[in-house]
């Protein structure tokens, strides 16, 4: 179970946000709504969670495969060259796996940090507009991998200025 409460947020001597309180329970996820700017996205990195950020956060000159080396590697977790690729392939990226970071689409790039997902252990899943970029197909794939997390007892917390097609949701508008 995931319980925040009376949360506030402020950026210098700006409030974004106070008085949030919301509690989830396994296999149920949280949409956090706001303008760009309000406050969506929490900075705390803790093992018991996975964070995706909005940004692209990949290195360019870096292959995908070198890139979510990385990735876990700064999460303090490893995974062996054949749970990579396998990752890679699952998450729509076959055949891309050692070209340069930067000539890939967005929407490739983006599959790269969620292919992140499939490798790293987290009860708690916080994606920061995770849809952005992806293709018809992707936000299917996506929206199937955040279901059996949830599915399984996780629990996830997503901003995004779409609606999500999936079940059990809480909302909180800032």
């Amino acid at each position: 179970m995931l319980r925040a409460t009376d949360i506030a947020c402020s950026r210098g001597e700006h409030r974004l946000f106070d008085g949030v309180n919301f509690t989830l329970e396994r296999g149920e996820w949280l949409h956090v709504k706001g303008e760009n700017g309000a406050g969506k996205t929490a900075d705390d990195y803790r093992r018991a969670f996975v964070y995706v950020g909005h940004q692209a956060g990949l290195k360019d000159e870096l292959t995908p495969l070198e890139n979510l080396q990385l990735a876990l590697a700064l999460d303090g977790f490893a995974a062996d060259d054949a749970d990579l690729l396998r990752s890679l392939r699952r998450i729509g990226l076959a055949g891309r796996e050692h070209l340069p970071s930067r000539v890939l689409s967005a929407g490739q790039k983006r599959r790269v940090l969620l292919a992140r997902l499939l490798l790293r252990p987290a009860q708690l899943w916080v994606l920061d507009e995770p849809f952005t970029a992806l293709d018809a197909a992707g936000v299917v794939l996506l929206s199937s991998l955040i279901a059996d997390h949830l599915a399984s007892g996780g629990i996830a917390v997503l901003t995004s200025h779409q609606a999500i097609p999936l079940p059990r949701c809480k909302e909180v508008a800032l």
